[in-house]
């Protein structure tokens, strides 16, 4: 069940980045962001109460809560977002191959937690199947679809470089959660962390949105909107939550390889682009790094 989550969650998370794109050409990013913790509030609002059964939360518990939100919400959606802008697909599936590695090594420095030999064959896995993913896709061509033909450099080594902030931001957020759900539930967790969102996102968000015409928002990307706020504030975050509270977080990190391949899959399905063998054998890799991490083991007995 904890597995199922773990790999749901990023499969979801995958398929907003990629839909993320037309998002951003009809909606500025400060005020997408607004508007996606704005929505993922009101689905939350019973979330938001504290259980009478949960303890009164501590100093240290609020900071994390706090850096849960401004790491994994705030920083990691601005981001993702202006980052996806200013690169190219390449580039973001190679670098988020990172994740899982720099989760462990994460867990392994903050948590303490022992990274066995079939974890980081795991992590090594999923990075090999996402490289080879990313390089089957015409980077140059990518580039230029989206940010035209003359794109300066500085531009797109720009978004690189929030693309990597994102996979810090990611890693952050696994440890950081691996820590909350030992005091919070899931659900708890995921509203408390959107309320800071939305808190942190409103003064550039409500600025942007008084000189932003509404009235020109298809009903498309409504329902777009819609799908992206309910995604990436309320489902990805409590399934992720849920699955990590029985998860070791450097074994749960190797479950964000399913971020990159659903984010192709969205491309070849929804956008059209053409699945090359390269590709196929990329997720045939990435599978095997997530069978590597979650077949359990033989147990000895004396």
């Amino acid at each position: 069940m904890a597995y199922g989550c773990l790999a749901l969650s990023m499969s979801l998370v995958g398929s907003y980045v990629a839909l993320s794109k037309p998002l951003a050409l009809v909606f500025p990013v400060f005020l997408l962001a607004w508007l996606r913790f704005g929505i993922g509030g009101i689905a939350m609002l019973r979330w938001i109460r504290k259980p009478a059964a949960e303890p009164k939360m501590t100093t240290q518990t609020r900071k994390l809560v706090f850096l849960e939100s401004f790491l994994g919400n705030f920083l990691y959606t601005l981001c993702m977002v202006y980052g996806v802008s200013m690169s190219s697909a390449v580039s973001a599936g190679v670098i988020m191959s990172a994740i899982p590695a720099a989760i462990a090594l994460m867990s392994w420095a903050l948590l303490k937690e022992q990274i066995g030999r079939r974890v980081w064959a795991a992590v090594a896995c999923g990075a090999l199947g996402i490289g080879l993913l990313a390089l089957a896709k015409p980077d140059s061509a990518a580039v230029a679809q989206h940010l035209g033909a003359g794109a300066p450099a500085a531009k797109v080594w720009l978004g690189n470089l929030l693309l990597f902030g994102t996979v810090l931001c990611e890693a952050f957020y696994a440890v950081i959660g691996k820590k909350l759900t030992a005091v919070l539930s899931p659900k708890r967790i995921s509203a408390v962390i959107n309320l800071w969102g939305f808190v942190l996102m409103t003064p550039m968000g409500a600025y942007v949105a008084l000189h932003f015409d509404f009235t020109a928002v298809g009903a498309g990307s409504w329902a777009l909107l819609l799908f992206y706020a309910l995604a990436a504030s309320v489902w990805t975050v409590w399934l992720w939550m849920t699955g990590l509270k029985s998860i070791p977080a450097a074994r749960a990190g190797v479950f964000s390889v399913m971020l990159p391949i659903t984010a192709a899959v969205v491309g070849v399905l929804i956008l059209g682009e053409r699945l090359a063998g390269t590709q196929m054998l990329a997720f045939a890799v990435a599978l095997m790094g997530l069978v590597l991490a979650t077949v359990p083991t033989k147990r000895t007995y004396p």
